[in-house]
């Protein structure tokens, strides 16, 4: 096999080793010989009901919220060429934040369908306003421009979501999940609510790899080669949207998955676009349905929010890539 279907290969294996111990692990504990019984009689005891009604769901939502923020980071460090690209950092997740928590708390949209169009019109109206930040004099792709910009609009999303929160701390109680960012909830429900928007995404993401690859080689380069780049850069935009809007609208704001999972992906041999960035989804399905899983058993029975553990593992990846004078874009 070539280096690429390694990498898939080794991605795919740690993916199905973290949801099986999410499986397994947890306040109630799954034994070897239970697995038997749950493939063979179903739903007929205890540990099929924690592990099928229970767990089943939580591990899913928690892979389609990682490969929707790793694919989004992915697309996101191909379209602008920075290393430092994520939906966090860039503040689209922030935006999505503070749409949910204006819409539920001031204007009374409640339910997963409201929230996935509440979150998408957050994270474009962030992303638009990060464009508009950093695209002063015509350098908008600059990275550390788009960087700070991002940075600057997220801290303002935030200061304004937990202004208007504390205004009313009985109001918005109802979204703090989203807040903190946590998988606990009616998971099955939010499935179904965020599942056609982060398909959509996804297949906009792949359709636009091989695009991303030559944008990679810079602008005028791609264009010369027949990449019409505000249309790719659009579309990008638009999958990004989609998918770190409906990530938000199922658990919350979840920072560094996006930043981590491209650069774990390229260490393990994901370099071009068709290979990087289904790559990259799977390193972040299993990035935060590890981060849930270690949050359920750290502090039992309490809980500690995926966004918080995905921010223990995420920050080390920051710390290396600062300590990196080079890193490949």
């Amino acid at each position: 096999m070539t280096r690429p279907r390694n990498a898939l290969t080794i991605g795919v294996a740690l993916l199905l080793l973290t949801s099986l111990a999410a499986l397994t692990l947890g306040l109630r504990p799954i034994a070897a010989g239970e697995w038997l019984a749950i493939l063979r009689e179903g739903r007929g005891s205890e540990a099929a009901q924690i592990v099928l009604g229970l767990r089943l769901p939580r591990v899913l939502l928690g892979g389609l919220v990682g490969s929707a923020l790793g694919l989004a980071g992915g697309v996101i460090q191909l379209a602008t060429r920075n290393p430092l690209g994520d939906p966090g950092l860039l503040g689209i997740n922030a935006g999505a934040s503070l749409a949910l928590v204006l819409g539920t708390g001031l204007a009374g949209l409640n339910g997963p369908e409201a929230a996935v169009w509440l979150a998408a019109l957050g994270a474009a109206g962030a992303a638009l306003a990060v464009q508009a930040l950093a695209g002063a004099r015509g350098r908008g792709s600059d990275p550390i421009r788009l960087t700070l910009a991002g940075v600057a609009i997220t801290a303002l999303c935030i200061g304004i979501g937990q202004a208007v929160a504390l205004a009313d701390p009985e109001r918005f109680d109802l979204v703090r999940n989203w807040r903190v960012g946590a998988l606990s909830g009616a998971t099955d429900v939010i499935l179904r609510s965020v599942a056609l928007p982060l398909l959509v995404g996804s297949l906009l993401a792949f359709a636009l790899a091989p695009r991303l690859d030559l944008l990679a080689l810079g602008d005028d380069r791609a264009a010369s080669l027949g990449v019409a780049v505000r249309p790719v850069r659009a579309g990008a935009l638009l999958a990004v949207i989609l998918l770190a809007g409906s990530a938000v609208a199922a658990a919350g704001p979840i920072a560094f998955v996006g930043l981590a999972g491209p650069h774990i992906a390229r260490r393990l041999g994901g370099v071009g676009a068709v290979t990087h960035l289904p790559l990259t989804a799977i390193i972040g399905a299993a990035l935060v349905v590890t981060a849930d899983m270690l949050g359920r058993v750290a502090t039992p029975p309490a809980e500690v929010p995926v966004s918080i553990v995905a921010g223990l593992l995420g920050a080390p990846i920051l710390v290396l890539l600062a300590r990196r004078r080079a890193v490949v874009a």
